[in-house]
């Protein structure tokens, strides 16, 4: 069971706002844990990833494809469902595994897919939306950040499965 200081930790980073950015590629930033811990936008991811244990399986080889959400995305996220989740860590991991594919799938890639299954074992859906990726209802708001291990699309919002 989580600590309830973990919820905590992470109900008061989510409060943090993100600007927008336009999407970018450039030289990998490490592999997906280390290009995330270098966000300011994506404390209260890493939070979560730690707390669900699944550090060493991001930092692995991989690649997968990660749509991240932001801090601003998990404010949005119904107190009850991140106390839900705090004490609960197979619900966290399944809803963080959710937002993982297996494989590196580019913002290009993603534009002529329709779905793709997740770590989870689910599907999300992916579609476009002026010229956008909408994946399972979020959008990516910056795509293609490169790591070592994958590449990393930043989203606007937390898919629950």
């Amino acid at each position: 069971m989580l600590h309830i200081r973990t919820l905590a930790a992470l109900a008061s980073v989510a409060a943090i706002a993100m600007a927008p950015a336009a999407a970018s590629a450039g030289a990998p930033k490490g592999n997906i844990v280390a290009a995330a811990m270098t966000s300011k936008d994506h404390q209260t991811l890493v939070a979560a990833v730690k707390a669900a244990g699944l550090v060493e399986t991001l930092a692995g080889r991989g690649p997968f494809t990660v749509f991240a959400p932001t801090d601003a995305a998990f404010a949005k996220v119904p107190k009850a469902t991140l106390v839900s989740l705090a004490k609960n860590k197979a619900k966290l991991r399944a809803v963080l595994l959710y937002h993982v594919v297996k494989g590196k799938v580019t913002a290009a890639q993603a534009m002529k897919l329709r779905s793709a299954k997740t770590l989870e074992g689910k599907s999300i859906s992916i579609r476009t939306s002026g010229g956008k990726v909408i994946a399972g209802g979020a959008t990516v708001v910056k795509a293609n950040v490169l790591a070592s291990n994958g590449v990393i699309h930043v989203i606007n919002k937390v898919l629950i499965p």
